[in-house]
């Protein structure tokens, strides 16, 4: 937060100068000691971002590449003239102790062309998959390597 309040105030400014630089510390300061103390926000959670920012990176990074391999899986499944679905409901534990890892890697699998996450409770997962081969693998994918690897 701190980082991001600080970022908006050199753009909104739109020059950068000692003062300017100065001013927004001393105002980014205030503003992150006006959220912890009357909105309640922590600096651990601030911590466990930065902390986790990596890892998010690459799950983003990650993300967009499936999504992009699948797309042209579908796309090719759609305009082949054999390609049938062959779809199959899959249930799975993912083994990720947080609901916020749960609910990221329900919301991936739903993104991602093919899949689609009919029921997530806890770490319980079932899934429809367009083919069969879409579900190989879905419970030790990378999405469900990288959620176990954040620090919570």
């Amino acid at each position: 937060m701190a980082v991001l309040l600080f970022l908006l105030w050199i753009i909104w400014n739109g020059k950068v100068n000692a003062e300017i630089l100065l001013f927004g510390a001393a105002l980014t300061a205030l503003a992150l000691l006006f959220a912890v103390k009357v909105l309640g926000y922590s600096l651990e959670s601030e911590r466990r971002f930065w902390r986790n920012f990596p890892l998010f990176l690459r799950y983003t990074l990650v993300l967009i590449r499936e999504i992009f391999k699948a797309s042209l899986a579908v796309a090719k499944l759609a305009w082949s003239a054999d390609g049938k679905p062959d779809p199959v409901i899959v249930e799975f534990h993912s083994g990720l102790p947080a609901d916020f890892q749960n609910a990221l890697l329900a919301n991936s699998i739903t993104l991602t062309p093919g899949t689609y996450t009919l029921i997530q409770e806890g770490d319980r997962f079932v899934v429809h998959c367009l083919r069969r081969e879409y579900a190989d693998g879905i419970e030790v994918s990378t999405f469900v390597e990288l959620l176990g690897k954040v620090k919570l």
